[in-house]
């Protein structure tokens, strides 16, 4: 037996080593405090899970779902767009259901990637925007994110042959790993080279809810977005509805319609219980979002101020639960994160583990309680490289 070629391509797991260390320390008796998954702790609150409860008891949600979504979900979507961005969206036509974000972000590709085909992936980042890429055969043009930049590519950096072969962008803001937020002129900027070479923009706004200051933009705010844009929204970290795996893509009506096709040969859908329990969570999400965001606020609060005490470099992020640091010098980001695992037990994220431009950073993930916190930051007081 042989491995296709595509699967060849992918590249090796870089947290094999962490995982094993990982277990190797629990196997020793080590309380592990893991920083390194952005799974919030939090519960799903109790009035999602009641409403999903009644929903398993309507035998008709018991067939077969929508593949796009039931209507009353979409609806839920199209209310959320209008209220929160102020843009109005056909149910019908503009929005899907997703099995959770990831789900559409992996299937686009599958519409519009050809062998061959350039698509411009930031980095570091979500390895699904690259990994679809190569699945399909396309060629992932990684587009860095530094600090100097605020972590916002830099096109001018870009050569134009690239730009002009390019089918698809990917952008994400807020931004995982590295928690920056995108402004307005940066979006004009991508709508504009987008109609100029004829680009279909996909953003990823899976952090769009998790924010300290100012709300977030959606790519649609922009004018002129809707004629080739795409936006992936999710309500796993909105709502900490990780496990129930629930998510909608929203955007251009002829992009929505590919991914459904591709999505009808070969998903059935989210089940329809769950689509209830989302559509409530979106209807009342200014009463159930701002305690569960305040909650990841005082956690990005106090571990700033703990790290800044401990001599470590970060811009304090605007939104995500993610910190995104700077490595000690002289030492990879893979090898601190061994080290501080086999010292301190504590896991942490490698910074290149997102892609090459991540090297020389960490990210920790604000997903424990205020107790382990506490705790990771005293461990990390300890270390001695």
């Amino acid at each position: 037996m042989e491995l296709s070629e595509r699967l060849k391509k992918i590249p090796p797991y870089l947290f094999v080593e962490l995982d094993r260390l990982k277990n190797e320390k629990m196997k020793e008796g080590v309380d592990v405090i893991d920083l390194g998954i952005g799974d919030p702790d939090i519960p799903t609150p109790k009035e999602i899970i009641e409403v999903a409860k009644k929903a398993l008891e309507n035998s008709l949600y018991h067939r077969y779902p929508s593949n796009i979504g039931s209507f009353f979900f979409r609806k839920a979507c199209a209310n959320y767009m209008k209220k929160r961005f102020g843009i109005s969206f056909d149910p019908e036509s503009e929005i899907i259901a997703l099995i959770g974000s990831k789900e559409g972000i992996a299937h686009f590709p599958i519409a519009f990637v050809n062998p061959g085909d350039i698509v411009l992936s930031p980095d570091p980042s979500y390895p699904v925007y690259h990994l679809s890429t190569i699945f399909n055969h396309g060629i992932p043009y990684y587009l860095p994110l530094t600090w100097e930049n605020d972590f916002l590519p830099d096109f001018t950096k870009v050569p134009t042959n690239v730009l002009q072969k390019t089918k698809i962008i990917w952008i994400n803001y807020p931004n995982n790993p590295t928690g920056a937020i995108s402004k307005k002129d940066f979006f004009e900027e991508v709508i504009k080279l987008a109609k100029k070479y004829n680009w279909i923009v996909a953003h990823d706004a899976a952090y769009i809810e998790i924010y300290y200051e100012d709300p977030p933009l959606s790519i649609f705010e922009i004018d002129g977005a809707k004629d080739v844009a795409i936006e992936f929204h999710s309500l796993s970290k909105t709502f900490c509805m990780t496990g129930w795996r629930i998510g909608f893509a929203v955007g251009n009506s002829f992009l929505i319609s590919a991914l459904a096709k591709v999505k009808s040969n070969i998903d059935s859908g989210v089940f329809t219980a769950i689509q209830e329990a989302g559509a409530y969570a979106l209807n009342n999400l200014e009463k159930i979002v701002p305690p569960l965001v305040n909650t990841f606020k005082k956690r990005r609060d106090f571990l700033a101020e703990e790290l800044r005490k401990l001599g470590y470099q970060f811009k304090k992020p605007f939104a995500t639960f993610y910190l995104w640091i700077k490595t000690p010098e002289g030492i990879s980001s893979q090898q601190f994160c061994e080290k501080l695992l086999k010292i301190t037990g504590l896991v942490v994220t490698p910074g290149i583990g997102f892609g090459k431009a991540g090297e020389g950073y960490f990210r920790i993930a604000l997903t424990v309680d205020d107790q382990k916190l506490k705790e990771a930051v005293k461990r990390l007081s300890t270390l001695r490289l």
